[in-house]
């Protein structure tokens, strides 16, 4: 039986990256002598075993055959007689498909060191085709790779994939998982235009796709294009190193506009209310977690508002809070404020100017949480209640001159 630490682990230490988790490959090895030793196995479509002490993932080595299509379409085989030359030819990128055995010394026998020293992502054989999945695993690496470029013939076999049709067998679980460790990456804009260049950002996501070369006013948006703008915002929210709520929310904030009648552009009104259906259903299709797709409404729908926030009454601040629900949930409001930040950062010139808007509204929320909702309860009938407490946290603003 032999040990081998394979894929990401080798991949990152030729880099210089911390390595966080190390993946093994078995060669030689029968399932019931894995367990012999006490291994525990967790595989259910092939054999994979974590270590009794430390827990990390030990597979035996194993071949495919491509079964049907999509993502699951596959029959794997293990036996004590794959080597690890098979094991490592099923692999994505030559980069991921390289070994390192006990003494340190590495097994590559697709390239992925020369590779790693170009800084090139590219596909280990004609097999690559056969999973949609490497689609999204290319965009995500080009996000966390954002010194590497993507082989041409690579891009051109992830054109035919899509062509193919082998995207639309993906499952909304599955890209979603892709998609949000793509979008924790520094450089979440290399994901899109990768998977944009491919086709797939259209059967993904025609929602965002439809954004790009939709024009903007130039005097808001010097980079005029809303793509490309999405993307800045996108970028900026990462840059500010914002959570995963926070950043969808930044990738879906202008979705509204590329469903702008041609006739009013490139000034888009309106454009907030009419992204808020695409955007729940962009995320009822992709599964998107209730987190993400709550913040991602209210700042389709609201964003335009705050950015007015130095404009707005006394009256309609407090109106704008109660509406976004921030003295019930101000952890939330909180988020909103970094999505509109991203947004107001995410054009050309604009990466690291002030956003007073956010301020100022944190002050309002301040000062009109002082009121007590318990108190008018006891003075006011219930069909009264909020229409008291809304001129009771205005009266307040106004007495303090915020």
């Amino acid at each position: 039986m032999q040990v081998y630490v394979v894929g990401g682990a080798v991949r990152d230490a030729l880099l210089g990256l911390p390595v966080h988790d190390r993946d093994y490959v078995v060669v030689g090895a029968t399932p019931s002598e894995m367990v012999a030793q006490g291994f525990l196995p967790v595989g259910r479509d092939f054999p994979v075993f974590l270590h009794p002490v430390s827990h990390e993932e030990y597979a035996l080595a194993r071949t495919e055959r491509k079964s049907g299509p999509g993502y699951h379409g596959f029959v794997c085989y293990t036996s004590p007689q794959v080597t690890l030359e098979e094991d490592l030819s099923r692999r994505d990128f030559t980069v991921n498909a390289m070994a390192q055995d006990a003494q340190g010394n590495i097994i590559d026998p697709w390239g992925g060191r020369a590779d790693v020293a170009a800084r090139v992502l590219r596909h280990v054989g004609p097999a690559f085709v056969e999973d949609p999945v490497r689609i999204l695993r290319a965009a995500r690496f080009m996000a966390r790779l954002p010194d590497f470029e993507l082989a041409a013939e690579t891009l051109a076999l992830m054109r035919q994939m899509v062509e193919d049709g082998e995207v639309d067998h993906l499952v909304p679980e599955r890209v979603w998982q892709e998609l949000s460790r793509g979008l924790m990456t520094q450089h979440p804009s290399r994901m899109l235009q990768v998977l944009r260049a491919c086709g797939a950002l259209a059967r993904l996501m025609p929602e965002i796709d439809a954004l790009f070369g939709v024009a903007q006013d130039v005097r808001y948006h010097p980079e005029i294009d809303a793509g490309k703008h999405t993307l800045l915002v996108l970028d900026a929210a990462a840059q500010a190193g914002f959570s995963l709520s926070v950043r969808f929310s930044a990738l879906m904030h202008d979705i509204g506009k590329g469903l702008t009648p041609p006739e009013s552009l490139p000034n888009h009104p309106r454009h907030e209310l009419a992204g808020v259906e695409p955007v729940r259903e962009l995320c009822q299709r992709l599964r998107v977690p209730v987190e993400c797709r709550d913040l991602a409404l209210l700042t389709v729908r609201y964003h335009g508002e705050i950015h007015r926030a130095d404009r707005l009454s006394y009256d309609e601040l407090v109106s704008l809070l109660e509406r976004v629900d921030a003295f019930r949930r101000p952890q939330r409001f909180e988020l909103l404020l970094q999505a509109c930040l991203a947004d107001a950062r995410g054009r050309t010139g604009y990466a690291d100017s002030a956003y007073p808007q956010a301020e100022r509204l944190r002050m309002v929320l301040a000062v009109t949480r002082g009121v007590d909702a318990s108190v008018l309860a006891a003075q006011y009938p219930p069909a009264q209640m909020a229409s008291r407490l809304h001129s009771t946290r205005v009266e307040l603003l106004t007495d303090a001159g915020v």
